[in-house]
């Protein structure tokens, strides 16, 4: 009787719980058993093993093959166990020798040839790797994605240069571990966009605070160029915050080339539930997973189905997904800025010539949010059609020059530090009671605002929102306390509200 076992990891969420690779070889018929709650892609590994091993010249024992993947309770899919279930039939017939196995984790799907192909998820298990001191095997593809861990790995090519490797037989290159540097590269700024002054200190506003904005405007204001240009107002992302977004897009199969720039995804307004929160017969993250430490943008708000809007909700206030299904439940982090942009009406236009729809049609296209949704955005502004004559004064250079995202950067960059060292998080986060401690207003200024509150019909939610606002406001300008100034401020950033009070 013959035994090996192997350590390797599944994927759940983003996450890498181990698994042992057991593999027995016994007496009786030839055969072929994989056991362990495999899916479809882990049970033809057999015959990919199999072709794998007589292809590298190695002998494929004829006897009755038992591989166990514990603990069996939990789900394993991919192909990311090809290369321990090779490995360990050929320990167990003692083809090959390898005392040291269990200080090595092996990753990797097989050709028919033998040939290593990558798998997805490489760096949450690099991760789980580094933390239980154990050596990783990867193939070249997947060099990258565990160099960014900073594990120790061996890149290999081929089932036989895993077994010479294993016997000391060939020295492997090691997982190259490369200094990742943020990278500046972007063609944008905003300096690219004419006027829209107001709109552009909102921006820089949501930035400092990382507060959800809300653009409404007729088509062609340029609310998504500016949308696109926020991201020249982030900070890079720090070394922990780039791994776990990396990790989500690992477990996805995707890439980041700049890994310390936030990420910005802009799904079509088409995208189902499960495309946004993730989800699926075997669960994968969504959109607002794959934006963690970023920006989701959606455009054409209206025109995402309401129930789609509605499941961002919950994720908005944990900063996590959770996906049940009935074999296994994950979780997805979801830690990301919401930045949206819609048009006030049907036709585009709510006054002048160009409008072509009835107020009720317009109030009919608005209730297509709703309301609990409409409150989680904190800032909400109009960004109009440009005054006339601008144009052709852009046209002559006449216009004066813009402020470029560098100088609004700096500015959003020492507001944010001065919110770290205050209070270790930013304003948005701001629980209620750490509202209260660093959102002080005097008696009148908290009366003036609660007034506006109660006569704009807004919630005690809005009363956190406005005065975390107001705090990021007043923490670009550096000043230690709130005004009145910089409450009417918060409150002119109101503008759905108001859009909603005019048709009533």
């Amino acid at each position: 009787m013959a035994l090996a076992r192997l350590v390797c990891r599944s994927i759940s969420g983003v996450d890498a719980p181990e698994v042992e690779v057991e593999i027995h070889l016994g007496t009786g018929l030839p055969g072929f058993s994989l056991v362990g709650l495999p899916e479809t892609s882990v049970k033809e590994a057999k015959d990919r093993v199999r072709s794998a091993i007589l292809n590298s010249h190695f002998k494929f024992p004829s006897k009755r093959i038992t591989v166990n993947l514990a603990p069996a309770n939990l789900p394993k899919e991919g192909g990311r166990f090809d290369l321990a279930i090779a490995i360990g039939i050929l320990l167990a017939s003692e083809q090959i020798q390898c005392p040291s196995i269990l200080d090595f984790e092996c990753y990797a799907e097989l050709s028919l040839s033998g040939e290593l192909r990558r798998v997805d998820g490489i760096i949450p298990c690099a991760l789980a790797a580094k933390k239980q001191q154990r050596k990783v095997l990867v193939c070249v593809e997947n060099e990258h994605e565990c160099a960014l861990t900073g594990a120790t790995g061996f890149v290999a090519k081929h089932l036989l240069d895993v077994c010479a490797f294993l016997e000391n037989k060939l020295t492997l290159e090691g997982v190259q571990q490369t200094e990742a540097a943020p990278v500046s590269s972007s063609h944008i700024d905003f300096s690219d966009v004419m006027g829209q002054e107001q709109a552009k200190r909102v921006l820089e506003v949501a930035a400092a605070g990382s507060h959800n904005l809300l653009l409404i405007g007729p088509p062609g204001t340029g609310k998504s160029m500016l949308a696109e240009r926020f991201m020249t107002l982030l900070p890079y992302l720090e070394e922990q915050q780039a791994l776990q977004t990396a990790a989500v897009y690992s477990v996805c199969g995707k890439q980041r080339d700049d890994w310390f720039l936030p990420p910005y995804r802009a799904p079509h307004h088409s995208a189902s539930a499960v495309a946004l929160v993730g989800g699926g017969g075997k669960p994968k993250p969504g959109e607002i997973s794959l934006s963690h430490h970023g920006v989701l943008f959606l455009d054409e708000l209206p025109e995402f189905p309401r129930q789609v809007l509605d499941s961002l909700r919950q994720p908005m206030e944990n900063h996590q997904v959770t996906i049940s299904r009935a074999a296994n439940q994950v979780t997805f982090p979801a830690h990301f800025q919401l930045i949206a942009a819609m048009n006030p009406s049907p036709c585009g236009h709510i006054s002048g010539s160009l409008r072509r729809s009835t107020p009720d049609q317009i109030l009919r296209y608005l209730n297509r949010l709703s309301g609990p949704f409409l409150d989680r955005f904190a800032l909400a502004i109009m960004v109009p059609l440009l005054p006339k004559g601008m144009l052709a004064e852009s046209q002559q250079g006449k216009q004066n020059k813009a402020e470029k995202s560098a100088e609004i950067r700096a500015r959003v960059l020492a507001a944010r530090d001065l919110q770290w060292k205050r209070q270790g998080k930013l304003n948005h986060y701001l629980s209620s009671q750490e509202v209260n401690d660093y959102c002080v207003l005097n008696h009148d200024d908290a009366l003036f605002l609660e007034q506006a509150i109660e006569k704009m019909g807004l919630s005690i939610r809005a009363w956190h929102s406005l005065l975390k606002v107001a705090r990021s406001i007043a923490d670009l300008e550096q000043a230690p306390d709130l005004t009145r100034a910089h409450l009417c401020e918060a409150l002119n950033y109101r503008a759905m509200d108001r859009l909603f009070s005019s048709f009533n």
